[in-house]
């Protein structure tokens, strides 16, 4: 799951965050006991209501399909915002930087052309939940693992 605008996304990244955030909206909802304790969660239960706020994500996920041609199935969100995606996180900005540097490697293989439209702006547009904040790294980020699709 990307703070980064689904805009910069290619694909393989867009189709993945799709799926591993109804993965996440499963485990919110207690639908599966695998996932529990992935630290992405922690995003999501830091909200006053996790499945709002899970719905608001994949809305603004969907809404890059839609704009891409794809049909993204929005039946399978549990709850959908109601009039669009609307700020429910903040960011950090070093968050910002280290996603928007790990999604640079990645498109520098999958998709250069899309690489080099993330390369040209910074700071780079967010997902429509969040809101940057000043900041070092999220303290649920885990570098090391390198587990972004």
């Amino acid at each position: 799951m990307w703070s980064l605008h689904p805009t910069f996304l290619d694909t393989k990244g867009l189709l993945a965050c799709w799926r591993e955030t109804l993965l996440a909206q499963k485990v919110l909802d207690g639908r599966t006991a695998g996932y529990r304790n992935h630290p992405q969660l922690e995003r999501f239960r830091a909200t006053a209501d996790p499945l709002a706020a899970v719905g608001n994500y994949l809305e603004g996920v969907a809404l890059e399909a839609d704009a891409r041609g794809y049909n993204f199935n929005r039946a399978l969100i549990l709850h959908p915002p109601a009039a669009g995606p609307v700020h429910m996180f903040t960011v950090t900005t070093g968050q910002i930087a280290y996603e928007r540097g790990h999604l640079l490697a990645k498109l520098a293989v999958r998709d250069p052309e899309r690489e080099a439209h993330l390369a040209a702006v910074d700071p780079p547009r967010l997902h429509p939940a969040f809101e940057a904040v000043p900041g070092d790294i999220e303290s649920w980020e885990r570098p090391e693992t390198g587990r972004r699709g």
